[in-house]
Parts: C-alpha cells; structure tokens; sequence
C-alpha cells in the first residue's frame, strides 16, 4: 500500500489509499495479491489497489500489451479496437487505454459509444486490426468491471499468446505506462462499423425474408448495449411486433431494476415476461450488458411462460441450422459444430444425426474460437455453451447474442407459420435424440478465504475422488489439470488432449455427468450436473421432467458441502 502513496500515483488514488486504512479488510482484500490478466483479460471490482479495476492496473495491462504487439509485430503499422459497455467508468477507462496505445505509436480505433462484445470481434476483422479490447465485466454486478483481449482473428487470446502477453504485463511497471496519448492515431468508429455489423448479422442468421412476420417479440438489454443493434436488426429483418421493457431500455451500469443483470437468472427476466403476458407475445428475450449472452423464454404446450436454460437454447437452435442448411444443400462432411465439455451431449448426437462433424472444446468460448481457426478447411455452422451464449457463422469469434437472438426469433417464427412453437421444436428434440436435463449451481466465496475455500474444494474431489455419487458408480473420471481420464471399470488411463484447465468430470454408470471448476471471472465455484433418459411417450413431458430434476436433486445433495 505504501506505494501506492507517492507518484506515479495521482493525487486522488494517494489519498483513497490513506483511507483505506480505516477499513483494514477492505484494504487487505484490494492489495494482498495482484489482480491476474487471466487466459483472456482481467475482471475484479473497480476501486484503488493491486487487486482492483482502475487507470493503473488496466493501464499497466495496456503498456504491456503494446509492448507484445510492437515486438510481435514489427513490420507492420499495428492497430487495435477498443469498444466499452455502460459500466461504470467503462468509457473513461476505454479512453486511457487508447491513448496508451497512441502513446506507443499504435493506431487505435475507438468506438464513440457503448457497442456490444461480439461487434468488437466482428470490427477487429473489419479493420484488420491486430487486437482489440472491450471494457466489460458482462454479467457480474455493477461493482465490477473487466478487460477482455482479442487477436488478430478476433477471438480472446489463447495459448501461448496469452502467457506471453502475461509475462510482458508482469515484465511492466507502473512508472513504465505511458498515458499521454497521441491525438493523431486515434480515430472514433460507430456507424460504418455498425451498418457492416448488422449486415453480416442478417447474411448469417436471417432465412425467412418477408416482411411483417407473425412473431410478436418482447425484448430488454438489462441496461446494456444490446440496445444500439438487436431493435435495428430486427426491424431490418421484417420484425415489426417488437416491444422494448421501457423500466430497462436506458443503459444504467447500476442495472437499478435487477439483482443481477445476468439473463441466467429468471428474476432478471421478470419484468419482460410481465410485459410479454400484456402484450400476448410469444417470445421473450433478454440480454447481458455487453451482449454476449442472451436468454429466452416461450409458452409451453399450456401456454405458460418456460424459462429456457442455454443448453435447451442451443439444442433447438443447432437443430434448424443444420436442417436449414441440409436443405439449401449446403451441409456435408467438412461441416462442424462446437460446444464445450460442461456443456449438455446432446449437440454431439444431433451433429452425428445430421453427418456433419463435432467438435467439443474446454469452458469459454474462445476455444470454440480457436476451433474456427484451427479448422479454417473446416466450414463451422454454429456453436454454444451452457452459459447462454451462441455463434452463427465464423465472421464473429465470440458469442453473439445479436445473431442467436434473430436466429431464435426466425426459429420460433417458422414454427408459428407450421402450427407449432419454439417450445414444442424442443420437445421434438428430446423425442429423436433422448431427454437431457441440466442444472447449474454456483456457490460465491469472495476474498482471500473465498479463494482458499475453492482451492480446498478442488483439492478435495481430486485427491479424493468419489467411488459412487447418489447410487450411481464413478467410472470415468476426467482431470482437465493434470490432462488424464481414469476409467475405474477397467482400470485404464488415458490422455486428454486438452489445453491445461482446473476442471474436473466425473461420468456415471448411468450416463449421469458431474462437473466441477472454479469460476474464471468471479469469486465462485461450480458445478454441472447433467442427467438423461429416453423419451417414453406413455409420460406427459412434466412427468418426465420430473423424474430427471429428481435425479438432479439427489445428484446435488449428494455432491454439495
């Protein structure tokens, strides 16, 4: 702390660090460690100190990553793209980046306003930048606000760019950075990008052209920048029944209306459901603050409102793409798609069903990303995870909620044309390939013993792995840190063929999964739990259900400290 008490440190930044000594837990928690550039940027609460979001810890990721870009770059004119949602302090903290960035000689473009995340993926190909960042915290409360990193493919950055961007961070100094910007390298972006943005969104995921469709849409951005694109795309896509949550449509980095502005959760979508009963719509969609995820709710066959979770959504959505592009005849074998190891296995039956290839990758979509990439011979339909999020196409390398939420909309449209529903196209999936049922849960242990209660909980399932879990024999475990997979039925041991990742899988005897892993952006532990049976038509789908959340429900007290 003492450091931070004298230059480079402003005025102000001295004088909140002297004030912290009144609160000696706070001021423990804001410098007993470094806030870590992680394996994609950094996310933390925004505050003065080592381990906060503020001008110096995000510029001296900002020094750090220009000096990698110099050096990885230097017979080019390096560029990047900065974007910023409507947290608090987003756009000044986007403003002392870019000027860092023309400080060192590198041409910034910087958007004038809040844009969604995946339009910074779509402008950093756009531009033909080298890099680009957004300031974001997604979906994490307002306190909260982050740093995302993207290559020159307009993914997040992967191995090994990401250690050795690390490195150069750590390599940096505070006395290092270099804020005075250079007015003549920056240069302000919106509508040209948008128009492009938007273009590409409707190329990629719009297939009923006509105007004036059926499909009557509720929509809220939770207070974020969903706003500036998803209205302008549907429009533009022939939605004209489309009503906005007013309480919600201002950006608000307090996200007043909401606990959370994350639409996993069903509070955060309660206002819009309340507003879809008035307005008899058929559809309601919500997105994060920075536009990446997205949450759906539908009637169900009794015409109650059905809160989706993000594997349902992508089982449907997987679904029409591939049968829609088997029927323009553009489907065949070099055609893929991706989800990752937490995510539900039924997007591995439907590629199967349809012959085209699967792909399964580790937790965040930037590996989904580094697929596209990897596989450029490769034709890549569309991919999801659990987490509500979802790409169409490759020209964005992150999930889009703009282009999933149109996809959604032309889906549960088609299916109104047909005397069917969004809800009903589920249950059609469940009837071909078997019932999947999935649950999430997220315990939050903040601070320093926050982070030693997870490590501990790790330790525990690793060490001691459990033999049977709610009746049901272990025979797979699979250790995505140390990259080995035990089969205990045969006694066997294999390679996983993975990136490093604290991740840990354990598959039953009666095709049960559990996984578990330490949150990447937040103060909290996780666990997946996914279990599935086949369709018997003698059972209403309530009934069904039922049995599998019973299962659940066992599996997770079973599991659960």
């Amino acid at each position: 702390m003492l450091e931070w008490q004298m230059p480079p440190f402003d005025n102000d930044t001295q004088n909140r660090v002297v004030d912290l000594y009144k609160l000696p837990k706070e001021a423990e928690d804001a410098f007993y460690k470094d806030l870590e550039f992680g394996t994609g940027g950094m996310r933390g609460i925004m505050g003065v100190g080592t381990n906060r979001i503020n001008k110096y810890t995000l510029g001296k990721n900002t020094q750090g990553l220009s000096d990698y870009l110099l050096k990885e770059f230097t017979d080019e004119k390096v560029s990047v793209v900065i974007a910023f949602d409507c947290r608090h302090q987003s756009k000044e903290l986007a403003k002392i980046c870019a000027d860092i960035f023309t400080a060192n000689g590198i041409k910034c473009y910087l958007f004038s306003d809040l844009r969604p995340t995946p339009e910074l993926s779509f402008a950093v190909r756009y531009l033909n930048a080298h890099c680009g960042i957004v300031l974001t915290a997604s979906h994490n409360p307002p306190e909260y606000n982050g740093y995302k990193v993207y290559g020159k493919d307009g993914g997040q950055i992967v191995p090994p760019h990401d250690k050795a961007i690390s490195r150069k961070i750590q390599d940096t100094s505070f006395e290092s950075i270099k804020f005075e910007g250079n007015p003549d390298l920056l240069k302000f972006i919106d509508e040209e990008i948008d128009s492009a943005y938007q273009k590409d969104v409707l190329n990629t995921a719009l297939f009923d052209y006509r105007k004036n469709k059926l499909l009557k849409i509720v929509f809220t951005p939770i207070h974020g920048t969903s706003i500036t694109a998803l209205p302008q795309v549907l429009d533009q896509a022939g939605y004209n029944k489309v009503s906005i949550v007013q309480e919600q449509i201002q950006p608000n980095g307090n996200f007043p209306t909401v606990v959370s502005p994350n639409p996993e959760e069903q509070e955060a979508l309660e206002k819009a459901v309340a507003l879809a009963s008035e307005k008899k719509a058929d559809i309601v969609i919500g997105t994060d603050p920075d536009a990446d995820r997205f949450g759906l709710v539908v009637k169900d066959s009794n015409s109650d409102w059905y809160y989706l979770n993000g594997n349902q959504i992508m089982v449907v959505l997987t679904e029409f793409l591939l049968q829609k592009k088997a029927v323009q005849k553009k489907l065949h074998k070099n055609c893929f798609v991706a989800s990752t190891i937490v995510s539900t296995p039924l997007i591995q039956k439907i590629a199967e069903y349809h012959g085209v290839q699967y792909k399964n990758t580790l937790t965040g979509f930037k590996w989904i990303a580094k697929l596209i990439e990897d596989f450029s011979d490769l034709q890549f339909i569309g991919g999801g995870e659990e987490s509500f999020g979802y790409l169409v196409g490759d020209s964005v390398r992150d999930k889009d909620a703009i282009s999933a939420s149109l996809l959604a909309c032309e889906v549960a449209n088609e299916a109104i044309k047909n005397g069917s529903s969004f809800f009903e196209l589920l249950i059609d999936c469940y009837k071909k390939y078997g019932i999947y049922k999935e649950h999430l849960v997220s315990i939050t242990k903040k601070g320093k013993s926050g982070v030693e209660y997870i490590e501990n909980q790790m330790k525990r399932f690793r060490d001691n792995p459990p033999k049977s879990i709610s009746g049901s024999a272990v025979d797979v475990l699979e250790d995505y840190l140390n990259l080995t997979s035990y089969n205990f039925k045969l006694k066997e041991k294999r390679k996983l063929a993975f990136s490093p990742s604290n991740v840990l899988i354990f598959k039953l005897q009666d095709g049960s999964k559990i996984a578990l892993r330490p949150s990447g952006t937040e103060p909290k532990i996780k666990y997946y739990f996914s279990v599935n049976r086949e369709f018997n038509l003698k059972l209403s789908w309530k009934e069904q259900e039922n049995i599998l959340e019973k299962r659940l429900n066992d599996m997770i007290s079973a599991i659960l400290p």
